[in-house]
């Protein structure tokens, strides 16, 4: 019997990246803004904006054994530009966002025999970069919130982060605009390239399979080295 996965934003990047490549192996509900391009796929869409509405459950099996949450921001900005509410709205979109739709598939997600969680973070948050501020706060809260939960409900869920570099999405369009900044962005890092969408969703395909049952709390750094190599 196929296991039920449920993707909060899975309609673009690296959210439509997972569903590619899992929805023949999984039962995959996607509840996003939108559903442009996913008529293909074996998914079933659930229409749902993070930051106004409550997730419709109307829909959803009644045990989900995988829940991942995809919504996230790229505010790059010197700190004096960025206002309050700047960080209060980064901070709804990854966070508060993250812990309301949790809340709403708890239940459901108590019913597998062993559930598996994946939320995204930053590298930004291991390595201090300037600009970085607000989003860095926001996917702090995420790793900190993520190991407490994995804690809390061991060995029931599995929880763990990925925390990307740049990958090349349609958040990150601005930063990957032309040749040159693009040129500029790989060689930033020890690989030399930035990420892919599909880059990012393998890690994740694999945290929601059988092949990672004894892996939890865990933050996984997809960087191209980023965090942990200095080659220049």
């Amino acid at each position: 019997m196929k296991k039920n996965i449920l993707l909060i934003g899975g309609s673009h990047g690296i959210g439509k990246a997972i569903v590619q490549l899992i929805h023949e192996d999984y039962n995959v509900f996607i509840a996003s803004r939108t559903s442009e391009d996913l008529d293909f796929l074996n998914a079933t869409h659930i229409e749902y904006d993070v930051e106004s509405a409550t997730l419709d459950t109307t829909n959803l099996p009644d045990q989900l054994d995988g829940f991942v949450y995809c919504p996230g921001s790229i505010n790059l900005k010197p700190f004096k530009m960025l206002t309050e509410d700047t960080f209060r709205d980064d901070m709804n979109l990854n966070f508060f966002g993250l812990v309301k739709s949790l809340k709403a598939v708890t239940d459901r997600l108590k019913k597998s025999e062993q559930a598996s969680l994946v939320f995204f973070s930053t590298v930004a948050v291991k390595v201090g970069m300037p600009f970085h501020t607000s989003v860095a706060a926001a996917k702090g809260a995420i790793e900190g919130f993520a190991k407490a939960l994995a804690a809390e409900y061991a060995p029931s869920f599995r929880v763990n982060v990925i925390a990307p570099s740049l990958t090349d999405t349609p958040l990150a369009e601005k930063l990957l605009a032309n040749d040159k900044k693009r040129e500029m962005m790989d060689a930033r890092h020890p690989l030399k390239r930035v990420g892919t969408a599909d880059d990012i969703a393998k890690i994740a395909a694999f945290l929601l399979s059988e092949d990672s049952t004894w892996v939890t709390g865990q933050v996984l750094g997809v960087d191209g080295g980023m965090s942990t190599l200095n080659v220049n």
